[in-house]
């Protein structure tokens, strides 16, 4: 099976689009669709329903993608090897995080990490948490950096505690406060992440037994803190998160304390690609320091 075939598809699905697909992989758009066609042929398949907005995957195209990229993942890790037995170190790594990870701790791992290796190329797919887990669950991600909640189907490695803090606005009748009882949250508008899907700030609002008025949901923690400042209601976030933020907000310790376990989550440590491997190493390392 010709791996070019493959590409062109998986890139195609990632784009929605033949000239998008041929912009990215240097192909013109008459070739992208050639290979798509001898693909399906290869194999009695219709991958995508074709129409003047573009390339949409079929039921068959989905249920392929994933075994698709695993097979191309395959083939980078056998190329990986062999550049390793060379002695000159190449490969592709996927990274799946929170927003707030690739602002704080990422820069600093992936720096260390590419002076040693700068042939291996590093791309950051900053997502919410489901986001995170369904770039897994389609073989798009090497190494996903989130925050632990059961069940988690994927090996474990533990990093660091974060603590959970509220930010209020600067004129909120607790600014002054020492700290946010977790029940006071009854009695503020409340700002939810991750569109409202927030699952470790859910699990501690559930853990309390207390339930909030959610009056807005939010993709991500700036966003969140940007609606904190203009006064339009209170938020639970990690102090990590928030450490880039203090203008016209004010961070309080919840009463009682929460905190959450960031870590890192792999598909498998046996199949992971030699790049993910190292990365996976220098990671440690750095918390370790």
């Amino acid at each position: 099976m010709e791996t070019a075939r493959l590409r062109a598809f998986v890139e195609t699905a990632d784009k929605g689009s033949v000239k998008a697909a041929a912009d990215s992989l240097g192909y013109t758009p008459s070739a992208i669709s050639q290979l798509i066609t001898a693909l399906e042929k290869e194999l009695g398949l219709s991958l995508f329903v074709r129409s003047q907005k573009g390339m949409k995957l079929t039921s068959e195209g989905t249920e392929m993608l994933p075994a698709v990229r695993s097979y191309l993942n395959h083939e980078e890790e056998i190329y990986s090897l062999a550049a390793d037995i060379k002695g000159v170190t190449r490969g592709h790594l996927v990274i799946a995080t929170y927003p707030s990870v690739a602002s704080t701790w990422l820069p600093k791992i992936v720096r260390e990490f590419k002076s040693d290796f700068p042939g291996i190329q590093i791309d950051l797919m900053e997502s919410v948490k489901s986001d995170v887990i369904r770039h897994f669950e389609q073989n798009e991600a090497d190494i996903a950096f989130l925050v632990y909640s059961d069940p988690m189907p994927y090996e474990w490695i533990s990093l660091k505690e974060s603590e959970v803090i509220a930010a209020v606005p600067e004129d909120h009748r607790l600014a002054d406060a020492d700290a946010y009882p977790i029940k006071e949250v009854e009695n503020d508008d409340f700002i939810l992440g991750s569109w409202g899907k927030e699952m470790e700030i859910l699990d501690i609002l559930d853990k309390n037994d207390v339930h909030p008025e959610i009056k807005y949901t939010t993709y991500d923690t700036p966003a969140t803190l940007a609606l904190v400042r203009s006064g339009l209601g209170i938020s639970f976030v990690t102090r990590q998160s928030a450490q880039f933020w203090s203008d016209h907000l004010v961070k309080l310790p919840l009463d009682p304390p929460q905190t959450v376990t960031f870590g890192v989550a792999l598909p498998s440590k046996e199949h992971m690609t030699r790049a993910a491997k190292k990365f996976l190493d220098y990671t440690l390392n750095y918390f370790r320091e």
